[in-house]
């Protein structure tokens, strides 16, 4: 299965107003037929597209809270002496259920054989707010790129995310703490619109972050 979610650079509405265009292949979905030119009719019946547009709605409320509630971590760095294995654990910090039903899916359209549609998200004044705390304090801006198999689908982009969440905290934390943790908990928020594309069979996500570093734990206090 291919599914793919394209998003584009960061706008200046993009507090307020979150708009992130989605699109699914048709061709990795049987049964499905293709278009060859570009349909925007609204009064198409669009319910034969149920299970790409249910992985859309599963898409847009993980990104989504990531960028209006952030998420938390807990990391462990590989460390080869000691037998450790790298780990990183991803929690929301408010679950997604709770903007699901703020999400709209607005003007689809059928071109180049893919389903495509805009993913519409206004964020509530205590939600701007909140974006604001986060860009005024000093919480460094860090960035990672993550990969993962198009044939995972859905759960291939949600791990290329937490892939790209691991970059940013491996490269961040290599050029501030000089001997490896045991542990680093913090949280983090999705600071600009991500980007991601497909190449050699792998989903590609770009994410930059502010990071809220909550505690490092180091092996000398065992």
């Amino acid at each position: 299965m291919i599914f793919a979610l394209q998003l584009f650079a960061q706008t200046p509405s993009v507090v307020r107003n979150i708009r992130l265009p989605l699109w699914a292949e048709l061709d990795a979905y049987p049964g499905l037929v293709p278009v060859d030119s570009e349909d925007k009719d609204e009064n198409r019946d669009w319910s034969q597209f149920d299970f790409p547009i249910k992985q859309m709605h599963k898409i847009a409320p993980f990104i989504i809270s990531g960028m209006v509630y952030g998420w938390n971590f807990v990391y462990v760095p590989y460390d080869k002496a000691r037998g450790v294995e790298e780990y990183l654990e991803v929690t929301e910090i408010i679950p997604s259920d709770v903007i699901k039903g703020g999400i709209k899916y607005v003007s689809p359209w059928i071109s180049d054989n893919n389903l495509n549609c805009w993913a519409e998200y206004t964020r509530t004044d205590s939600q701007i707010q909140n974006y604001n705390l986060w860009s005024s304090i000093q919480n460094p801006v860090i960035g990672g790129i993550g990969y993962a198999s198009v044939e995972k689908g859905f759960e291939g982009i949600e791990e290329a995310a937490r892939e790209a969440l691991k970059d940013a905290i491996r490269n961040h934390y290599r050029k501030t703490i000089k001997n490896k943790p045991k542990e680093i908990n913090g949280a983090v928020l999705v600071r600009n619109f991500p980007t991601l594309g497909i190449s050699s069979g792998r989903y590609v996500i770009n994410l930059d972050f502010f990071l809220e570093c909550g505690k490092i734990i180091e092996y000398s206090v065992y």
